[in-house]
């Protein structure tokens, strides 16, 4: 397979994770895996902020889990949760700060929305999992990202907060989830 050429490099990830956030919307993760190229368009995104953000995995400290989510920007944190799902974050900022942007809904043409609006979902169906954890999305193999379809306006995105994070107190009420307006 030829290498793509409009992968997004390194310096888009090593900025403000809120303003990544925003500028991932539009944007799309492809998936090569077995030969089969999957273009998803990311619908809708959810910001985690360094170890003061209760919601982060970081909110704990450096552990074997975390590592990834300390490392370079611009690479794929991906864990499982509830024993079964896996989740795809990526790295933003610097290296030693934890900061990663969570994919939570892609679109991809002639596919069933609800095979792919979930975090759990979507890496189900592009075959997303742990063996990506730590992976360069700016290599252009198996995983990356290309630049937001012009036709999406930053108008359109929509702030709300993040779902499923009750227990994280004052940060449960951040507007750090990001998606597109229908």
């Amino acid at each position: 397979m030829q290498k793509p050429s409009l992968i997004i490099n390194r310096k888009f990830y090593e900025r403000d994770t809120l303003k990544v956030a925003q500028d991932l919307l539009g944007c799309f993760l492809v998936r090569d895996y077995r030969g089969k190229i999957w273009r998803a368009l990311i619908t809708e995104v959810e910001a985690y902020l360094g170890e003061k953000d209760l919601a982060s995995h970081a909110s704990r400290g450096r552990t074997p889990r975390t590592e990834t989510m300390y490392g370079e920007p611009g690479y794929a944190y991906v864990y499982m949760i509830y024993g079964i799902y896996h989740c795809l974050n990526i790295v933003t900022e610097k290296k030693d700060f934890p900061a990663a942007v969570l994919i939570r809904s892609v679109r991809i043409e002639s596919v069933d929305h609800r095979k792919t609006n979930g975090p759990g979902k979507l890496c189900n169906f592009l075959k997303i999992d742990r063996k990506l954890n730590r992976w360069d999305l700016t290599k252009g193999e198996k995983l990356w990202l290309e630049p937001r379809d012009p036709k999406i306006k930053l108008s359109k995105i929509q702030k709300s907060k993040r779902i499923g994070i009750d227990y994280a107190q004052h940060c449960r009420e951040y507007l750090w989830r990001f998606s597109i307006k229908s």
